[in-house]
């Protein structure tokens, strides 16, 4: 992590007052139900330790991990929080969970039967249980969940807080899955236990809390929308931007027409142009597949990257911006201020949670506090 301004190619803030406005709305939204967070991968590559903490302050008591070491680290940070797990149990490390209060999301009857034994020494144990309603990831299938209701004293010593299910296209708002995931779950769950069948519901991810309030039951987990991601495809974003990165100019030249700009050779200059080269690459998360293909923006007027994405450069055409505007030092938007994460997830070829959590550490970063 680069902790000097003047010696990074490119400054990154993460907006901490957006982020909790965007808790805000989603925990309104939603509202009565819970809003939990997910805060996986760092934080979704922003930060675990000020994002955590941040959250905190606006009132969000239990957090998503996906794995054990993830939620050491945030139990040093949130003491009193509820940290799920969303790996499960990881075969030998059950103690750890035990001792640092880190509650499994229980996917398998083995993570079930493993939990229930910790559970007579240590117990009652809290855990999620997951079915899985039709993503084919992690979750008890129907045949699980037969056996388990067949066998209900598996979750002796068991405190099962959710029962849980995870939406494999949520984000596109009519995809015929969502409808059928949602009857799936109410299936699902007459087939359990009886001891389980009035347990509050997780469901929603950031969209499916925008699909509609059948999804949102009594605890939704948003990820990308706290972090300013779009959570339905093709629909205006409501979410506050939390990420903006900008690099940092090297140069700029003058060049005649018909010249060759980067690796390969990809791109020829068509008239005399201007070309800016600025300090970010692949090295830094900013995506090889962006070249010839991305904007960038100076005081929001867009201009397009030219030519291959390198390790630690990139280079703009910058022939339509004044000459004053764009000189070496001063700073080019990659992702935010004018170019929205969503357009360069999309020129990209990918999704902003990658955007994310590919985002390099040789950024001086830079967190905005909350307003008061």
């Amino acid at each position: 992590m680069v902790t000097d301004p003047l010696l990074a190619g490119a400054h990154l803030t993460i907006d901490l007052g957006a982020l909790q406005n965007n808790y805000k709305l989603l925990q309104n939204k939603v509202a009565p139900a819970e809003c939990a967070a997910s805060v996986k991968a760092d934080a979704y590559g922003l930060g675990i330790e000020r994002v955590a903490k941040a959250l905190a302050d606006v009132g969000c008591n239990r957090f998503f991990v996906a794995l054990p070491a993830e939620g050491l680290k945030l139990r040093e940070i949130l003491p009193k929080a509820t940290i799920n797990v969303l790996a499960g149990l990881l075969p030998g490390a059950e103690m750890v969970y035990v001792d640092h209060k880190l509650d499994p999301v229980l996917n398998s009857i083995e993570d079930i039967r493993t939990w229930s034994k910790y559970a007579k020494d240590h117990g009652p144990l809290h855990a999620i249980l997951h079915v899985d309603t039709g993503i084919t990831r992690l979750g008890l299938l129907e045949k699980e969940i037969q056996e388990l209701s067949r066998n209900p004293s598996l979750l002796d010593n068991l405190a099962i807080d959710y029962i849980m299910s995870h939406l494999a296209c949520g984000d596109e708002r009519g995809h015929p899955l969502n409808e059928q995931q949602l009857e799936k779950l109410y299936y699902f769950r007459d087939l359990l236990p009886p001891i389980l069948r009035h347990t509050p519901i997780s469901f929603a991810n950031s969209a499916g809390i925008f699909l509609s309030n059948d999804y949102h039951f009594n605890m939704v987990r948003p990820g990308i929308a706290l972090f300013g991601g779009g959570p339905i495809m093709n629909e205006e974003n409501p979410m506050k931007e939390v990420v903006h990165l900008r690099g940092k100019i090297l140069q700029v030249q003058d060049v005649d027409s018909e010249i060759h700009v980067g690796y390969g050779a990809t791109y020829q200059t068509q008239d005399v142009s201007r070309i800016a080269t600025v300090s970010v690459g692949y090295a830094d998360g900013y995506f090889r597949a962006l070249g010839n293909k991305a904007e960038c923006a100076i005081k929001n007027n867009k201009v397009p990257v030219i030519g291959r994405v390198s390790m630690d450069i990139i280079t703009i055409d910058v022939s339509t911006i004044p000459k004053e505007d764009c000189v070496p030092g001063g700073f080019v938007d990659l992702i935010g201020g004018g170019v929205p994460l969503d357009d360069i997830a999309a020129q990209a070829g990918t999704i902003p949670y990658e955007i994310l959590t590919s985002l390099g550490n040789r950024y001086y970063r830079e967190y905005l506090e909350p307003a008061g």
